[in-house]
């Protein structure tokens, strides 16, 4: 009875540290799981917070880019609206300044001769409107004074369309000098704009510094 005891003794502690070496193995290989689990549950999280970021900034930047397009839009509807009233402005003050004869004539006379100089041409035609032309017929001798030293001109007899000014064409056609309102006026709208865009932003003209700080 002792032998059979004895091996049963030992097939039980046999059996014991067969199950211990399983469990230590199972526990092993259940942390390992959780590991990999964990670690897996790790990486799709960082996955899923850096596709959510990208979204999130993706989208940022689409409703900064839609309010700078806004603000883009609006800016230039009021830089329009303000050009469009300063020429109303401007064109009022010419309408006035025009009624001053005297000083009207003496600055037509002025721009006459500026825009003289600037054609290397002996000979000239000045085009005026209507109410000019019958101005400057009157003061003809005037105009001649006025004339760089060799030059001279004739007085166009067709009266152009123009608020006031005047328009000088050398008489072969090759060279003219727009002296008009409505040509001044053109060639100032750049200027115009920009000093109206100085005043909307006077730190910078960029619509991205209104977002950017």
């Amino acid at each position: 009875m002792n032998q059979v005891q004895e091996l049963e003794a030992a097939i039980l502690s046999r059996a014991e540290r067969l199950a211990d070496e399983l469990r230590e193995r199972a526990n092993r290989g259940r942390d390992g799981i959780l590991r990999e689990a964990a670690e897996r549950l790790r990486l799709r999280e960082a996955r899923e917070e850096a596709s959510a970021r990208t979204q999130a900034e993706r989208n940022f930047r689409q409703r900064v880019q839609a309010s700078e397009l806004k603000m883009q839009s609006q800016l230039d509807l009021l830089r329009w609206n303000l050009v469009q009233d300063v020429e109303q402005r401007l064109t009022e003050r010419m309408r006035t300044f025009m009624q001053d004869e005297p000083v009207y004539i003496h600055w037509l006379l002025a721009i006459i001769a500026q825009a003289a100089g600037q054609i290397e041409r002996d000979t000239l035609e000045v085009a005026t409107n209507t109410r000019d032309h019958q101005r400057l017929f009157a003061r003809w001798d005037s105009v001649l004074e006025s004339l760089p030293k060799g030059q001279t001109a004739t007085l166009a007899e067709s009266p152009i369309e123009t608020l006031g000014g005047c328009l000088l064409v050398s008489t072969d056609g090759r060279i003219r000098v727009d002296q008009t309102f409505e040509g001044r006026l053109e060639r100032l709208r750049a200027r115009i704009q920009q000093v109206i865009l100085e005043h909307l932003l006077p730190g910078g003209l960029d619509t991205a510094s209104l977002f950017g700080g």
